[in-house]
């Protein structure tokens, strides 16, 4: 099925009075027939003209879709001293984007003279699938188009399906339709697969697509070496190499290549770009838009390959660019003035306002750290490098050909290039990228040492630990880690790793951590002091219960549950497992608990401390009540009723020296009674002997209250006697039993 597309130019007047030239290409309702077969790159060449009249047309015609897009014009040394601008449509959602700027001020030739097919281009822009543009081009200081370069053209890439992975991502809609017989642009492509994301590349003396390089008629002679078209061997590097898609892994075209590949002496530096365009590409589309780019470079600049060596998507996956071989020093068109001694690394899109993501900082770190270390260069060392043009930079550094100027072994494009190319904010990153390429491991921390404890600045542990770690530096730049006991390795985990695991001998142990960079430079963790020891903790004092004072309950009688525990390192904590559960600290030694009356209870307590070593120790007791009842009474008493009463009962008497007696065999006593603002005082005898006089009176009426406690070391048989001391104007006492554990 056939698609139509209309493309119509048209000339606007943009703020400055400057003829505005634009192509639009919109085509029908009809989608194509849905397909899923491999179909090659295409670039179709749209002219761009004008009329005095400001109306401009191009006769109806058709166009398969594009993904990529861009402007170039006649004459490689000429510049587009203007504004280039861009709408397009989605296939998908058939809404036109807002308009878009082209970078325009790209690096020029080295070699001007060479190449007569070389035309002078914007670097080009990613839009995703589509099917309509529009262009606006305007000259920055004039009313018409008479300073704009002649034969302007957009160029729209196709990036094509090229790999088997694109083959089954792809849906049926992405496909070319037919070309009508009514007119077609030029076509100017043959079927490729590959392309490379581009910045700002610049071509190199080599770059051109038909002619040997030679020096330009413009600058001054370099002393610079010369690229070689012998092939040389791949000397071997420092660090190992990344993982790296392969030309023909990106579906490059090489028949879009033909010229063989030329090489310089080395690699003293690289330098980084960005490919310039959007960020919210998938890393699924990253193959197609490295295709397009070389289609671009080749097709559009007119260019004898991609410029850059190496390129790198915000996943992290390396590109194979310029081919030759990505372990030799390939002579590659990214910078200009310093191709022939350096190396080429573009980041797909634009970090003008954005960082890069970690994961392209990492690669770009990778490559970099490669094919350095191939010539033993440290990243993050300067080097001298030769200019091969006489230019201005972005700081305003002025270089003159064959002079020489110190650069940072990983610079960035507008070190050495009047252009804002990397961006600034990927700019700002190179500092972390030296960082991670050179070495050592940044950031390298303990983070935890699981089986054991810390108290203060110590550990303790049983024996067996694992110590987990963290770093700034990607594990993918990183040997090994090696951990340190009192100084020698006993365990090694690779780069990737986060912990390891070893068992400590008994005793004192210092423990850290050690990373060896894939450079061999190593760090190590601050120490840490490790105390490996099994004795475990001990009660001193075996967990006991005694009575307090406060409301006496039959479900819930207060009672005080005391222990000591100590340990011969550091006690951590002790836990009451029955019959209720708490966690306390080291130091305390008692709690103030219920218990229910007459039931036995057992209560049971567990020592920890920091090496994990524990001690359990239990006890078994019973909260007992005795009413007044079960009391030997002396004198004259009344009883009482009422639910506030335990039981429902109570005992009352104004009879001074009445009494009650109770015998028992326990440990701990309390004698429980009522309080009211006229209660009266009472004296407390303990086998015989007077101990206390308690004052029953109080501000508002109390029940059931424990209001006299007494403890001993040890269970035994005792007598306690409440005598009533008749109180002057509030001689009456109730009293409520008497409460022992036994």
């Amino acid at each position: 099925m056939k698609r139509r597309v209309w493309i119509t130019l048209g000339a606007v007047v943009l703020g400055g009075g400057g003829v505005v030239t634009y192509a639009v290409a919109s085509p029908s309702e009809d989608p194509g027939t849905a397909g899923r077969d491999k179909r090659p790159v295409k670039v179709y060449d749209l002219a761009l003209k004008g009329t005095t009249s400001g109306k401009r047309e191009l006769p109806r015609t058709q166009t398969k879709q594009f993904s990529m897009l861009g402007v170039s014009w006649t004459g490689a040394t000429k510049r587009l001293h203007g504004g280039a601008q861009v709408r397009t449509r989605s296939i998908e959602t058939g809404e036109w984007t807002a308009w878009k700027d082209l970078e325009a001020n790209v690096d020029p030739l080295e070699d001007p003279e060479s190449g007569s097919g070389v035309r002078g281009a914007s670097e080009p822009l990613w839009v995703g699938p589509s099917d309509g543009v529009q262009v606006q081009v305007v000259h920055k200081n004039g009313s018409t188009s008479s300073g704009l370069p002649k034969g302007l053209q957009v160029n729209l890439v196709d990036p094509g399906v090229a790999t088997d992975a694109e083959l089954k991502a792809k849906p049926a809609a992405y496909v070319a339709p037919a070309v009508s017989d009514s007119a077609s642009p030029t076509d100017s492509v043959t079927p490729t697969d590959s392309v490379t994301p581009t910045d700002s590349a610049s071509p190199s003396d080599s770059a051109v697509t038909s002619a040997p390089a030679s020096p330009s008629a413009s600058a001054t002679p370099s002393t610079s070496a010369s690229p070689s078209a012998t092939t040389p061997t791949a000397p071997p590097s420092t660090v190992p190499e990344p993982p790296i898609t392969s030309r023909a892994g990106w579906g490059a075209d090489e028949s879009l290549s033909p010229d063989p590949s030329e090489y310089n002496t080395d690699v003293k530096a690289v330098f980084v770009h960005h490919s310039d365009g959007t960020n919210d590409y998938s890393c699924a589309d990253s193959a197609s838009i490295v295709r397009g780019i070389y289609a671009y470079h080749t097709q559009t600049n007119g260019w004898n390959d991609i410029g850059y060596n190496f390129l790198v998507d915000k996943c992290g996956t390396i590109f194979e660019g310029r081919k030759g071989g990505v372990d030799l020093p390939v002579l590659g068109a990214h910078t200009y003035g310093w191709n022939r001694e350096s190396a080429g690394i573009a980041v797909l899109g634009d970090y003008t306002t954005t960082g890069a993501t970690n994961a392209a900082l990492t690669s770009v770190a990778r490559i970099a750290a490669w094919k350095l270390g191939q010539y033993n260069a440290d990243p993050s060392s300067t080097v001298k490098l030769t200019a091969g043009a006489t230019q201005t930079n972005y700081f305003g550094t002025s270089f003159t050909a064959g002079s020489q100027y110190t650069f940072n072994r990983v610079s960035a494009h507008r070190d050495g290039y009047n252009t804002q190319c990397p961006g600034s904010s990927l700019y700002g990153q190179l500092p972390t990228i030296r960082a991670w390429a050179s070495g050592p491991v940044q950031g390298l921390k303990v983070t935890s040492l699981s089986g054991a404890g810390q108290s203060g600045a110590t550990y303790y542990t049983k024996g067996a630990i694992t110590a987990k770690w963290s770093t700034t530096t990607p594990g993918s730049l990183i040997s090994k880690f090696e951990l340190l006991v009192d100084g020698k390795a006993v365990a090694t985990a690779s780069g990737t790793a986060t912990s390891v695991g070893t068992t400590l001998p008994l005793g004192t142990h210092t423990v850290a951590v050690r990373a060896l960079h894939q450079s061999g430079k190593s760090t190590t963790s601050a120490a840490l002091n490790v105390v490996a020891e099994t004795t475990v903790p001990t009660f001193t004092t075996a967990p006991k219960l005694s009575l307090r004072t406060g409301t006496v309950n039959t479900s819930a009688v207060p009672v005080t549950l005391g222990w000591k525990a100590t340990d011969n390192t550091a006690l951590k904590s002790v836990s009451l497992l029955t019959p209720a559960t708490a966690t306390f600290g080291p130091t305390t030694t008692s709690s103030s608990r219920t218990a229910a009356s007459g039931t036995a209870s057992t209560w049971s307590m567990k020592a920890y401390d920091y090496a994990g070593n524990t001690r359990t120790s239990s006890a078994s007791f019973t909260p007992v009540i005795l009413q007044e009842t079960s009391a030997t009474k002396s004198g004259t008493w009344t009883a009482r009723s009422s639910t506030s009463y335990l039981g429902g009962k109570s005992y009352s008497s104004g009879s001074k020296a009445a009494s009650l007696t109770w015998t028992f065999t326990g440990r701990s006593a309390s004698w429980v009674a009522s309080r009211a603002s006229s209660s009266g005082q009472a004296y407390v005898y303990v086998d015989g002997v007077k101990v206390s006089t308690v004052d029953l009176k109080s501000s508002s009426t109390l029940y059931r209250q424990a209001i006299w406690t007494k403890t001993w070391s040890s269970s035994a048989k005792h007598t306690v006697k409440v005598v009533v001391v008749g109180t002057s104007g509030r001689p009456t006492i109730t009293t409520d039993g008497l409460v022992y554990i036994k």
